[in-house]
């Protein structure tokens, strides 16, 4: 498992990607990310909803707005991180997820409306989860399953204020701090 793994979303447009981009970050942080990139508009919505289920479901996830995505990006591959673009117009996710080291820093790059052309080539990988449009939140969950080995589970968030246990029938919500602020 990869040990720093960053999701950028590329241009993010406050009005009309709000709840997309939300979900991306949601996605990142669930499946292992550590941190997420927000491109395009500036959108403190969303870097605050981020913050705040991370405060309350546990991790060290963290967000933030970069103005220029290929500086950032052409920056983390100079510094020794490998850039993944997941794409309609890569090779299969299922063969090339594998062959990514993980003993470097990724970079997932997730597009928005219009990916530039100087991203295919700045990336060390254009993978592909399928060659249908579809959710770039399924896209990125699916390669994140791959790459992470698996979902994060409650282990990878040891100090979750709230926990959710599973249960065959009904919600299970463990409060943490209830157990450590005796009345």
């Amino acid at each position: 498992m990869p040990a720093d793994v960053t999701v950028v979303r590329l241009g993010h447009r406050q009005q009309r990607d709000k709840r997309i981009t939300s979900h991306l970050g949601l996605t990142a942080r669930a499946m292992g990310a550590n941190h997420f990139v927000l491109c395009g508009d500036v959108d403190q919505g969303v870097l605050d909803t981020l913050a705040d289920v991370t405060s309350t479901f546990g991790g060290s996830f963290t967000s933030e707005h970069q103005a220029k995505p290929l500086g950032y990006l052409r920056k983390f591959s100079k510094d020794g991180g490998k850039v993944v673009h997941l794409t309609m117009y890569g090779e299969s996710f299922e063969a090339a997820t594998p062959t990514i080291p993980t003993d470097a820093p990724i970079a997932v790059v997730v597009g928005g409306a219009k990916v530039p052309g100087e991203i295919y080539k700045l990336a060390d990988y254009n993978i592909s989860v399928g060659n249908q449009p579809h959710s770039e939140v399924a896209a990125l969950a699916l390669f994140m399953n791959i790459l992470m080995g698996g979902v994060a589970d409650s282990d990878n968030f040891p100090d979750a204020r709230l926990e959710v246990k599973p249960h065959p029938s009904g919600k299970v919500v463990i409060d943490n701090q209830e157990d450590s602020n005796p009345s």
